[in-house]
């Protein structure tokens, strides 16, 4: 079975870039709209480590 990151509704895809680019923001990381590849694995981790951290708070803060 193959997967896919692919986001299928487009307002989804809009809220999860401005999602990115807030946890960018919050760990120092200059993100430019479209191609980013130039970043470090340091860089990038950072920013999806930031984006997990905050999906987990909010749900932990939903749960209760």
């Amino acid at each position: 079975m193959a997967r896919s990151n692919k986001i299928m509704v487009p307002q989804a895809k809009e809220a999860m870039e401005r999602f990115k680019m807030e946890a960018a923001n919050e760990v120092g990381v200059n993100l430019k709209q479209g191609y980013n590849g130039d970043l470090t694995s340091r860089q990038a981790g950072s920013v999806g480590g930031q984006m997990v951290k905050k999906m987990i708070e909010a749900y932990e803060n939903s749960a209760k």
